[in-house]
């Protein structure tokens, strides 16, 4: 992975912050004849059983249709005002800005682009039609408003070059500290640094004695600046709050004016306005879009029934302009489009499935289902029995998850999987005798140290042997184990027991003694060395006292492990075409400029 200037990290974010979240989408211009034959399409084939666009259309918009309405109204504000206003804007320009934009920091376009997926999971169609383009439009749009003046390049310069003092601040938000503080360093000023680090509630300047970055004029708080610079080197400020805090400075040293060389004073004046431009388009276009909002006659259609039937196909009305449910369909496929695929594919493997053997899944499996979940997370009435309201209440609580998606993502194929392995789900003696003594027998009780090489095992080893007690094996773990658990807990880790899922461990540690040390265990790419404490007691002693309860546990485990193993064997012996993933990568292969 290529490794980015840290420095545009930060930038990253605050670009996406240049508009309202929810201008973050493009109403995409299609028209009605082109989305009819879109629908007819075919986005994916499952063992020759064809997913159309239509259907997954609907599924999508099921799910993410009203987030997405949301965000397409406000952007077809503002696409109204630019036709209003004769204003285009370009695919040209769309790239040329995101070419600006590399070249700002020293990226290539390609990098550019990767940084944006990797950082932000924000492909480059997304960006040229959610972020770029919203930009520029609003940009466009306020540009005649929008004036530099010479005062303000004058100010942003001595901001930037002027003179500046050097100041060290104690914050802290009681008055009455703050005040005694003040004496304290108005008495001896030299103990200022000390008072900092000992009492500032400033994190960040308290272990540095105090010291903040150079103050200079026009940059920030006034009432800060003129503090600072009516101080003498090593002279405390008076006591000043800000915000629900209260501070005061001591003067270190005055820092002179810069004096750019006149050959730079183009580029230094160019940045400076370029800046002030940036500042001043983002208020002025937030302004412009708090008003195009507050103006604006938007009726949702999409989620009202009574007036889904007055408007058949229309998911709302702006301004009189319809927008409609096939074209919100193709923003939802766009931004979520392989997600919920993926999910149909999947529902498509099992519905073949359940087919193949005889199977179906009814409405009271779908209820049990939702009463076992409800229960296992604790949503129960006095009696024991499921509080189904509390729990679909909290499952759809996100308000994005109706109570008909949560059954058919969650609960449906979870009962389909379970109607497909549950005949042959069996329980032997063998798993009852190994469930037991998994669940309440006997527990080695270890220190652990995890190396991830076999030379520095062998040399932790070797050290460890030579110096057997606990104390010196649990110096050993902080200063070598890269497993965080013994690292931080002088290699103390939970006690080992049988059948756990880690047979190479549970057979070195079961052969130990007490004290004796385990050799060198090599399991998943890692080398752990044990130092035996003892056993615990056996939690039960009686298993036919436990056998229920240990037949249902060993039933749910049984039965997810063979769910989970089922689905591989249906995804392997699946003929499966995915025409939305491919068409995907070469859409964005289009959209970089």
């Amino acid at each position: 992975m290529p490794l980015y200037p840290a420095r545009l990290r930060p930038w990253i974010g605050s670009l996406l912050r240049f508009l309202p979240a929810a201008l973050l989408v493009v109403l995409p211009v299609l028209s009605a004849n082109v989305i009819a034959q879109q629908r007819d399409n075919v986005v994916a084939v499952v063992n020759a059983d064809p997913i159309t666009r239509k259907t997954l259309s609907h599924e999508v918009v099921k799910r993410y249709g009203v987030d997405v309405l949301d965000n397409m109204i406000n952007r077809h504000l503002i696409l109204q005002e630019c036709t209003h206003n004769g204003i285009e804007v370009t695919k040209q320009e769309v790239g040329d800005e995101i070419r600006r934009l590399a070249a700002k920091f020293n990226l290539t376009l390609e990098s550019y682009l990767q940084l944006l997926e990797e950082e932000r999971d924000i492909s480059p169609n997304q960006y040229s039609r959610e972020i770029i383009w919203p930009m520029l439009a609003l940009r466009r749009l306020v540009a005649d408003k929008v004036q530099v003046s010479d005062a303000e390049i004058d100010k942003a310069f001595l901001a930037q070059f002027g003179e500046a003092v050097k100041c060290r601040l104690i914050m802290v938000a009681d008055r009455g500290k703050a005040d005694d503080l003040h004496q304290q360093a108005l008495a001896n000023p030299a103990q200022f640094a000390q008072l900092a680090t000992q009492f500032s509630e400033d994190e960040a300047s308290a272990s540095v004695g105090g010291l903040i970055p150079p103050i200079r004029r026009s940059s920030g708080d006034s009432r800060l600046e003129a503090a600072a610079f009516a101080l003498r080197n090593g002279d405390v400020s008076p006591v000043l709050q800000l915000g629900d805090q209260w501070i005061f400075l001591q003067a270190v040293k005055r820092i002179s004016a810069s004096n750019p060389s006149p050959q730079a004073m183009p580029a230094i004046r160019e940045q400076i306005t370029d800046r002030i431009r940036d500042e001043k388009m983002r208020s002025a276009a937030s302004e412009l879009f708090a008003r195009l909002q507050r103006e604006a006659r938007v009726v949702k259609v999409i989620g009202n029934a009574e007036l889904s039937n007055k408007h058949p196909g229309v998911a709302a009305i702006i301004n009189g302009e319809q927008i409609s449910i096939a074209v919100v369909g193709e923003e939802c496929i766009k931004r979520h489009g392989l997600d919920v695929l993926e999910g149909e594919i999947n529902r498509k493997l099992l519905t073949q499935g359940l087919r193949k053997m005889g199977k179906q899944v009814s409405e009271a499996d779908l209820e049990s289902e939702i009463a076992r979940a409800a229960t296992s997370y604790g949503y129960v009435h006095g009696d024991g029995s499921a509080d189904l309201d509390a729990w679909i209440e909290s499952v759809t609580s996100d308000g994005r998850t109706s109570r008909e998606v949560y059954i058919a993502d969650s609960v449906w194929p979870s009962v389909a999987l379970k109607k497909m392995v549950e005949d042959k789900i069996t329980l032997t003696e063998k798993d009852f005798k190994e469930g037991f003594e998994s669940s309440y027998g006997p527990r080695v009780e270890v220190l652990a140290i995890v190396l991830s090489d076999q030379r520095s095992a062998q040399k932790v080893w070797e050290m460890a042997r030579d110096n057997p007690t606990d104390q010196f094996f649990g110096s050993l773990a902080e200063q070598y184990s890269v497993e965080p658990v013994s690292s931080s807990n002088a290699g103390k880790v939970p006690p080992v027991r049988k059948h756990g899922g880690q047979p190479a461990v549970e057979r070195e540690a079961f052969a130990l003694k007490p004290g004796q040390l385990s050799g060198i265990i090599a399991t998943g790419g890692k080398y752990i060395i044990l130092r035996c404490q003892g056993f615990t007691e056996p939690v039960v002693s009686d298993p036919s006292a436990v056998r229920a309860e240990l037949e249902r546990d060993l039933k749910e485990k049984k039965l997810n492990r063979a769910m989970v193993n089922h689905f591989e064997e249906l995804k392997k012996a699946s003929e499966i075409d995915n025409f939305l993933a491919a068409g995907k990568e070469v859409s964005d292969a289009a959209a970089r400029p």
